[in-house]
């Protein structure tokens, strides 16, 4: 063995398993887990990185600028080949004309994006990089439900950042305390856990109830096999393994099979197709959306959602609410199974209730939350007092009856100028709403050309599925920004 290499704190283990691959060696993985200031790595002589060359102007390495690089020996990160050239020096720049070049060199290719590069926003209100003014009618997929730089949620956010960002959950933090009280009292649930996306809530649930009829139904004794799930065709609950088990749509899941063991598909508003892969001995709960938001914002029929719940009942079955899109006043109804009158066991929260900020929230009842034991589900950045205090805020404020009666007039207000556009049916097939501003237009054929039509005149709009155009705007829209987007609408389907 020839040299030794050293790694400054900030480089985590990845990086060094790269260093492996040159022909190092970890002398003491230890090392990282006492957060000692170096890391050694052994480099064997034979490894493919050359001597290092120093910058006379910093005394420090050519080739990754660390002080700790010593003159003669090979560079610390070696991973980096000496032989190549800086990728800093060959990439377009991330910001100003080049962003968007930039852009396409730097991401995973997930996501198709429009050319345009947002940097602000304020109200319904989208700017681009070059000072576009554009109306968004997504409200970051139904997230932004106050809007954009909501004064309120940004003097939240300032005053928690000047306090304390995190602490993890090893200890008890204010701003988690009060949004997880305000929670129970506004509902009808008994304890929450806080987690950082709608994925990641409903994973939380789908562990729960698992552990819950391990814990009631002989999970102790060999043969139990009662941790199935049941959910619908067109639901989404997430990507995350769990919760993608329990998303109906192909595309999503087939890249990514074998999925989940034990999750079944009914049929959405049929009880029949429920009763057919219920079965009191094997599945442990039903997780079902009040409203689909990816499956076309199509609302429960109250009489399944009832039915649905006297099924579980009748097979000790917990009924999961997933509210990620539809809760939280999207509906003109703080929660969107209350419409319902009924009681679920569990109850998922994400999208709006940080206004922004990554926040999910599992509410469970009593029962639920007492099989679940320390230690048995976590996270780090969960609950965090950042993002809990912002949500306290936001939760406040759209909780009030006066606030939900506006976004119950607005909707109806919206659906009347929807109506307006095709008062024949002869583009629009259908209007789907559960009430307040969650809006399914389905037209005959595919919208994509509409959203895109639409974005040319600065609008922006979403999908839902491929023939429905989903109006998910932020709850403080106003009814004149709502004429504007209905007449941007309105040229859309004329062209």
């Amino acid at each position: 063995w020839g040299t030794v290499g050293v790694l400054s704190s900030s480089r985590d283990y990845l990086d060094m398993r790269s260093a492996l691959r040159l022909g190092g060696r970890i002398l003491s993985r230890p090392l990282v887990s006492r957060a000692l200031p170096r890391a050694a790595i052994r480099f064997s002589s034979t490894a493919s990185s050359s001597p290092i060359a120093v910058d006379p102007s910093t005394g420090r390495c050519s080739i990754c600028k660390n002080p700790h690089c010593t003159p003669g020996a090979h560079c610390a990160l070696g991973w980096k080949d000496p032989a190549k050239p800086n990728k800093a020096s060959t990439m377009p720049s991330p910001s100003g004309p080049t962003a968007l070049e930039a852009a396409a060199q730097v991401y995973v290719p997930t996501y198709v994006k429009p050319p345009v590069v947002f940097v602000s926003g304020k109200g319904c209100y989208l700017y681009d990089d070059k000072g576009t003014e554009y109306i968004d009618f997504t409200a970051g997929i139904a997230v932004t439900s106050l809007g954009h730089s909501d004064p309120g949620v940004v003097k939240a956010i300032s005053e928690q950042a000047s306090k304390m960002l995190h602490s993890s959950n090893l200890f008890h933090t204010a701003p988690a305390i009060k949004l997880a009280h305000s929670l129970i009292v506004k509902s009808t649930f008994d304890k929450v856990f806080f987690a950082n996306t709608g994925t990641e809530a409903n994973e939380a649930a789908l562990k729960f109830s698992r552990k819950y009829a391990r814990l009631h139904f002989g999970g102790d004794k060999e043969g139990f096999c009662k941790t199935e799930f049941i959910a619908f065709t067109h639901g989404f609950s997430g990507r995350s393994m769990g919760s993608l088990s329990a998303t109906h749509k192909k595309k999503y899941r087939s890249p990514f099979e074998p999925l989940i063991p034990g999750v079944h598909f009914a049929e959405f508003n049929d009880l029949a197709s429920v009763a057919k892969v219920m079965s009191s001995s094997r599945t442990c709960a039903v997780i079902v959306e009040p409203i689909q938001g990816e499956g076309g914002i199509t609302p429960a029929a109250p009489d399944f959602l009832r039915g649905l719940r006297a099924i579980c009942d009748k097979n000790d079955v917990l009924l999961i609410a997933d509210e990620v899109q539809c809760g939280l006043g999207r509906t003109g109804s703080l929660w969107a199974h209350s419409a319902y009158g009924i009681q679920p066991d569990i109850m998922t929260l994400a999208k709006p209730l940080a206004n922004g900020l990554p926040i999910g929230a599992t509410l469970v009842v009593e029962k639920v939350a007492q099989a679940i034991e320390s230690g048995e589900h976590g996270s780090t950045y969960a609950g965090g007092p950042l993002v809990t205090h912002v949500a306290a805020h936001v939760l406040e404020r759209i909780s009030q009856p006066s606030f939900l009666e506006e976004v119950t007039r607005k909707g109806e207000y919206l659906i009347e100028k929807i109506k307006e556009l095709d008062p024949k049916n002869e583009k629009i097939r259908e209007i789907r709403s559960p009430g307040g501003l969650f809006i399914g237009v389905e037209f005959y054929k595919p919208v994509k050309d509409l959203v895109s039509k639409a974005m040319d005149r600065k609008v922006l709009l979403v999908n839902a599925g491929e023939n429905v155009l989903r109006l998910c705007p932020p709850l403080t829209v106003t009814t004149e920004e709502i004429d504007k987007v209905v007449a941007v609408i309105k040229e859309c389907m004329a062209d």
